[in-house]
């Protein structure tokens, strides 16, 4: 209980710290150096602690990490930045529970029950409910909503191919390295033709980047992955419906953010379908003779 309540605070933490960072940097500038810097301190650990990498169980790690690490990171990251309140990405991109379930189907051949269609109805209709009231009530734009739910989608992906795959064999602390590295490695790309990859020395960035590297990185991603070796990926980011209010919360008192009964109904009504998913027994995978 303990380790599921501090997933859920350290995965809001992640929302929050870009939200604060954001402010004082470029976003594939805050992305690439929350990669690096995390990357680099568990680099002597991969190395020195645990099985030695060979290259394959290096590269599905690389995949993993473009999917999982600069994917989502990209997607809500740059949502956030454009002006989608905090609080609405952190509910749009846990919806995973219900991308999991839906590509669960195709991946996995687990067909979804009736149940797991009712929950999905529920889970889009709250996204629908809370970031309808935001849309009429700022300038973002209308692509800007899109952005969290291809992050989502790619975090999707990554979970059941990790899941099905060799790569979830290497210790938390050496897959999140490589991953960590080769996310990195990406956000270097889009810094530079943002404006450059060197750092803002400035308190405010370095601090936000500690946060983000303690807190939504080793916090949230290494709890994330050291429970989907011990959980299925349907129970485990279930676990991560608490995270938007949470999020919600927080940006209102740090950041002043709007906390409108249309999100809130759109929260509890989203909250209803993921439950729902979670409960719900998928259907045993098709075996063709």
């Amino acid at each position: 209980m303990l380790l599921e309540l501090v997933l859920i605070v350290s995965w809001s933490g992640g929302f929050i710290g870009v939200r604060f960072a954001s402010d004082h940097a470029p976003i594939f500038l805050i992305l690439l150096w929350r990669s690096l810097v995390s990357g680099l301190i568990l680099l002597p650990f991969a190395l020195l602690i645990g099985p030695r990498l060979k290259w394959e169980d290096i590269l599905p790690q690389i995949g993993l990490g473009i999917l999982a690490m600069s994917g989502y990171l990209a997607g809500f990251a740059l949502a956030i930045s454009l002006g989608v309140p905090t609080g609405l990405v952190a509910l749009i991109t846990d919806m995973l529970p219900l991308v999991v379930a839906l590509l669960s189907w195709p991946m996995l051949g687990q067909a979804l029950t009736a149940q797991q269609w009712l929950g999905s109805a529920l889970g889009l209709v709250g996204v629908l409910i809370a970031s309808g009231w935001s849309v009429q009530m700022g300038n973002v734009p209308i692509w800007a909503y899109i952005l969290p739910i291809l992050g989502t989608t790619s975090l999707a992906l990554a979970t059941l191919l990790q899941k099905r795959s060799r790569a979830n064999t290497l210790p938390v602390h050496q897959s999140l390295c490589i991953q960590c590295l080769s996310a990195a490695a990406i956000f270097a790309l889009f810094a530079w033709n943002e404006g450059g990859v060197m750092p803002v020395m400035e308190l405010n960035f370095i601090g936000g980047i500690l946060w983000l590297v303690f807190i939504a990185t080793f916090g949230a991603w290494g709890l994330y992955y050291l429970a989907l070796k011990k959980s299925s990926a349907t129970r485990v980011t279930a676990i991560l419906y608490l995270s938007p209010p949470v999020t919600m919360l927080w940006a209102w008192v740090m950041f002043d953010e709007p906390l409108s009964w249309a999100m809130m109904l759109g929260l509890l009504v989203s909250l209803l379908g993921i439950i729902i998913i979670a409960r719900a027994q998928p259907r045993p995978a098709v075996t063709q003779a």
